[in-house]
């Protein structure tokens, strides 16, 4: 009995040095993740990167990920007039598949979402052209609010935000002021106040799915599958 006690005490003991050495491995692979990304992509502040599931190094063996969460700040999309920065963003990423001495990295299936301030959305906006909260429509649909001058006038619409394509979004006034229609300059107007603005640099594999509007700004959300994370 007393060598029973004595293996068992010495397996509770290598079993809670597995799991200290198991959490202080992913530790290491969250933070050298999360600055990999960082200096890759240029960000301003470090990413957080959360590996879940138990135990981590037997995921590693078995070269598969069960789940990976990132949230991140402050996230420039890119250059040009149709860019746009992302305030926050958050993505849960399932079987995530690694290979090539872990230089690639696959997700089977991948979902998040990114927050866009007005004020970031204003700055993709056309030049003059403000974007704000504009409350609901009679159809109880969430809309934003776009002011600015056209011709010396006062300009001000309710727009729609949509989903255009995998990565771009696009903002379209529901109507126009009839003092512009009246004088055949709907589509001159429309120049003005209606257009598009990109979310660059997705990962293969993921599409833009859907737009939320709130008083704040937009949450744009994203899905995909067989999202490559890394090539």
């Amino acid at each position: 009995m007393r060598v029973a006690r004595i293996v068992l005490i010495v397996v509770v003991i290598l079993g809670g040095l597995f799991v200290v050495a198991d959490r202080i491995a992913v530790h290491v692979a969250e933070s050298k993740a999360a600055e990999r990304a960082q200096s890759s992509e240029g960000l301003a502040t470090r990413p957080k990167v959360s590996i879940e599931g138990f135990p981590f190094l037997t995921q590693v063996a078995g070269g598969k990920l069960h789940d990976v969460t990132i949230t991140a700040d402050d996230i420039a999309t890119g250059d040009g007039q149709q860019a746009v920065r992302i305030d926050t963003f958050h993505a849960d990423l399932h079987g995530v598949k690694l290979s090539g001495d872990f230089t690639r990295a696959v997700a089977d299936t991948a979902d998040g979402s990114a927050f866009i301030t007005y004020a970031d959305l204003t700055k993709s906006a056309p030049k003059g052209i403000t974007v704000g909260y504009g409350g609901t429509d009679k159809n109880g649909r969430a809309m934003v609010k776009l002011t600015g001058s056209f011709m010396q006038s006062q300009l001000s619409v309710l727009s729609q935000v949509t989903v255009r394509g995998a990565d771009q979004i696009g903002l379209h006034a529901e109507g126009l002021p009839k003092a512009f229609t009246a004088l055949g300059l709907e589509d001159q107007v429309r120049q003005q106040i209606d257009f598009t603005t990109q979310l660059t640099h997705l990962p293969s594999g993921i599409s833009l799915t859907d737009v939320t509007t709130g008083p704040e700004g937009i949450t744009v959300a994203a899905a995909g599958k067989d999202v490559v994370l890394a090539n």
